[in-house]
């Protein structure tokens, strides 16, 4: 019986492409074959070592971010605290090389606000904005729209020292400084802000789009108008781009007579 039940099982693994199993005359396992000699003992596993428990610290809830105390006091300030305060400054390295702060200077109760970038050397030495060749193109420019300095216009930068070298500013120092030029903006309350030259754009736009793609356009800052164009040192090595500057500033002054009509409307 046992004989037919192999027979059997190797048929029917044959059938199944399965022959490599069928078991031959004396393989391991196979009828009739000798027993295997007993496998050795198995030597016991070493018992595992058992580590102490990691102490993981608890999550630490993150503090809260305090205001900046810094620009929350700035922004208390009325028009001699704050020039003390420029005056005084020493958030950054750049108290160390400059000579004199440039606050800013013009009408208190400008209409026009005239942000520049950065004091030059001119500047430095004045503790004035836009002197030198620079600012006598500024002073045409304004002139030719029927204005000065001292009526109408308030003229600042976005930093208020002289960076060393006039190298670019640095995001920490404009950061710095910012505090400034807002609370002069909340002093002045302009009606038109002139943004002259790249930093000044980017540090009131927040933008780093090129001058010539924001042109033509009103933007907004603290929610006054803002017209971008070229800086008057910029203009001074480009004179075919005073043409440009000259729409800019017909732009600034066609957003402003609307202002007045709409409030003669109103």
């Amino acid at each position: 019986m046992s004989l037919q039940l192999d027979e059997r099982r190797k048929s029917m693994l044959a059938e199944m492409g399965l022959a490599s199993f069928i078991f031959s005359p004396g393989a391991p396992g196979a009828p009739g074959a000798p027993e295997l000699p007993a496998a050795a003992p198995r030597t016991a596993a070493p018992a595992p070592t058992v580590l102490a428990p990691v102490q993981v610290a608890a999550p630490q809830p993150r503090p809260v971010q305090q205001p900046n105390a810094r620009a929350d006091e700035i922004a208390q300030m009325e028009w001699g605290a704050l020039a003390q305060a420029v005056a005084g400054c020493r958030a950054c390295s750049l108290c160390e090389s400059r000579r004199n702060t440039v606050f800013g200077t013009g009408d208190q109760r400008a209409d026009w606000l005239i942000v520049g970038e950065a004091p030059g050397e001119n500047e430095d030495l004045q503790g004035a904005p836009f002197v030198g060749p620079a600012g006598k193109l500024l002073d045409n420019m304004l002139k030719s729209l029927g204005l000065d300095r001292q009526h109408k216009v308030y003229i600042a930068n976005v930093l208020k020292c002289r960076p060393p070298g006039n190298r670019n500013p640095s995001l920490q120092e404009v950061s710095l400084c910012e505090p400034f030029l807002r609370r002069q903006v909340q002093l002045l309350q302009p009606r038109i802000v002139l943004a002259m030259g790249r930093f000044a754009v980017q540090s009131l736009l927040g933008s780093t789009e090129p001058i010539g793609k924001l042109r033509g356009q009103a933007h907004q800052f603290m929610g006054v108008p803002v017209v971008v164009t070229y800086h008057p040192a910029y203009l001074l090595r480009s004179l075919p781009d005073k043409a440009k500057a000259w729409a800019d500033l017909c732009l600034a002054q066609a957003l402003l007579s609307a202002q007045t009509d709409s409030k003669d409307q109103g």
